[in-house]
């Protein structure tokens, strides 16, 4: 048994070894794979900007450029020369069930190749995303990672992807996007240029319990509501006077009991439309409305 998993790593690592590559330096290392001729996926994490390092398996150092990114969504497409690479196989649309046996593959930050053997845990979980959306129908596989696997492959027996590498969890598990017709789709319209355009109120937020917690603290009675706090001072919410401190109880009309009550509210609006909140500043209960802007604002919560 022990022969034939060191067979298929070998496997493996022939076939995607030159397909891996590292992104970033320093801190903000990651890894990512080649998808088509000079295009590499990769987490928006990974990014710091609008161009990036790519280290490729030979050790052939190239700028990477975006071209498209869904920061919510921590998707990346970036634009460079990938000198022959080949692109990475998609799985035959079976999808992933626990049990399945897979392959995560990284090359932190172009610090060399690294597989690990794992096994599919658990499918459709979800986490959130680097800026507070949350992000489901995840795939949860045990094979151990680490620190600048994001943005590598998760792979059969065979070396055909079944997810992008994108979360690690507290207890050794990690989480990938899967690559399924959504994924391939989302890559295919960022590589058109077509990020996903979302409002965004411009706030930093506590939950509903931290703020029935704080309240209660300073003698003001409890009430469901998320706690600002933090305000982006030419985002949205800060043009429209929100201030920390604020008990945000309601978009729209509907409740705040939770973030995903908030980003509800936010996903079905278009840029140039706005959104009445119900806001309580101490023991006084407002009303504001939020207007968004034109452009495209990209980020969220």
């Amino acid at each position: 048994m022990l022969e034939g998993l060191q067979q298929a790593v070998d496997q493996v690592n022939a076939k995607l070894g030159g397909s891996v590559v590292g992104v970033g330096r320093g801190w903000g290392l990651g890894s990512g794979f080649v998808v088509g001729e000079n295009l590499v996926v990769t987490n928006a994490h990974n990014l710091r900007g609008s161009e990036t390092t790519v280290v490729f398996g030979d050790g052939r150092t190239a700028t990477g450029t975006a071209r498209g990114v869904d920061p919510d969504g921590d998707l990346a497409l970036l634009q460079v020369d990938t000198g022959g690479a080949a692109p990475v196989e998609w799985a035959d649309g079976t999808p992933a069930t626990p049990g399945t046996p897979v392959f995560a593959l990284a090359n932190p930050g172009g610090h060399g190749l690294r597989t690990t053997f794992g096994l599919v845990s658990a499918v459709d979980r979800s986490f959130r995303g680097p800026r507070g959306r949350r992000i489901t129908g995840s795939l949860e596989h045990t094979a151990p990672l680490a620190r600048g696997s994001s943005g590598g492959p998760v792979v059969d027996e065979q070396g055909r992807l079944l997810g992008i590498n994108t979360n690690r969890l507290d207890d050794g598990f990690y989480l990938a996007l899967p690559a399924d017709e959504e994924l391939r789709s989302r890559i295919d319209a960022l590589g058109r240029g077509q990020a996903p355009v979302r409002v965004r109120l411009g706030v930093g937020i506590a939950s509903a319990r931290e703020a029935r917690h704080l309240r209660r603290a300073v003698g003001l009675p409890e009430r469901d509501g998320l706690l600002v706090r933090m305000v982006e001072e030419d985002g949205p919410a800060g043009r429209a006077g929100i201030r920390v401190g604020d008990l945000l109880v309601s978009a729209g009309e509907q409740p705040l009991r939770s973030a995903d009550d908030l980003y509800e509210a936010l996903d079905g609006l278009e840029p140039g439309s706005s959104l009445s909140l119900a806001v309580v500043r101490g023991a006084e209960e407002l009303s504001v409305a939020v207007t968004f802007g034109d452009t495209r604002e990209e980020g969220s919560v």
